[in-house]
């Protein structure tokens, strides 16, 4: 397992992370006794940072985490969570307010089982009025920092320009990482436009679905998923082709999300399943197949950069 810093943090984590979302069944219905199994796999494994949000399984994917940790020394992995999207009865909210915020951090502290969170993030700012990030969720996350409660600040989203408004529009200091996803994966890296302008001000990269939701794997994307026909159409032709060649591309997909710009700090997967995390984690022990990925992105062609709403 590689190791860098997100930013200017101190935080030093594995090139691949874990991403809770799978322990709230957001893909898939899931076994909670397997789901904290797969999180004790992947720190036992050497990664360790972990990120969750109480939007995913509304609630569920935090609580089923907090059993997992309850079991594992707090100094073996650095934890992130959200801010500002939540659900509850099979609906989706959203509350970017100061006070919910404020309280929202403390609420997920004891989901956790844990009294103090690595890195807390604003989640998918698309969905807020971007100026009330700025001036009201922003400073009230920032005041716990201040407080001890957090040690980071950080904000999310699909949408990269939304992330760069908004540190424009914030006292510098204010964000120290970027979580963006979809966007550092075979079909598309667009984050790669972004880099500058985060690395001059000192702010961190974290990537997340190197599978790009589904789109880059054997099964092919769930019915949910917003790709248009043509990106569906065009992924499965590549999948079919690496296949072909003995090379899921799954493993070449989380290959190339974490091998080949060591200025991604790390990126996330999701699974409740700890074989499919041991098989996550023997993937990235190797360097991907450079010519199969250019062979993959000719066959994507036209399709790459193809973009979608999130939902």
């Amino acid at each position: 397992m590689v190791y860098n810093e997100i930013g200017k943090t101190g935080m030093k984590v594995s090139n691949l992370s874990f991403g809770a979302s799978s322990l709230g069944g957001v893909f898939h219905g899931v076994r909670e006794d397997e789901g904290i199994r797969a999180v004790h796999t992947a720190v036992d494994h050497g990664i360790n940072f972990i990120d969750v949000s109480p939007y995913y399984g509304h609630l569920k994917a935090e609580m089923v985490l907090g059993k997992a940790l309850k079991e594992i020394q707090r100094d073996r992995y650095f934890l992130s969570t959200k801010v500002g999207r939540y659900g509850k009865d099979g609906v989706n909210t959203w509350d970017y307010s100061a006070k919910r915020a404020t309280a929202s951090v403390y609420e997920s502290m004891e989901r956790l089982n844990v009294d103090y969170i690595d890195l807390i993030n604003v989640h998918d700012v698309e969905f807020a009025d971007l100026q009330q990030v700025v001036s009201e969720t922003l400073p009230a996350l920032v005041e716990l920092r201040r407080k001890g409660v957090v040690g980071h600040v950080g904000i999310t989203d699909l949408q990269p320009e939304n992330l760069k408004w908004v540190i424009e529009h914030s006292e510098e200091g204010t964000v120290e990482s970027v979580l963006c996803f979809c966007h550092y994966c075979l079909n598309d890296d667009l984050l790669l436009e972004y880099l500058d302008f985060l690395e001059e001000r000192g702010i961190g990269v974290i990537n997340a679905s190197p599978l790009s939701m589904g789109l880059l794997s054997q099964r092919g994307a769930p019915d949910w998923h917003p790709a248009t026909p043509a990106l569906r159409e065009a992924c499965r032709k590549a999948a079919e082709y690496c296949a072909q060649q003995g090379y899921p591309i799954e493993k070449l997909a989380m290959q190339y999300s974490t091998g080949l710009n060591p200025r991604i700090a790390t990126t996330l997967f999701s699974s409740a399943n700890p074989a499919n995390v041991l098989k996550n984690i023997e993937f990235v022990s190797e360097p991907a197949d450079e010519s199969l990925v250019a062979e993959v992105r000719r066959i994507i062609g036209d399709q790459m950069y193809v973009r979608w709403k999130n939902s």
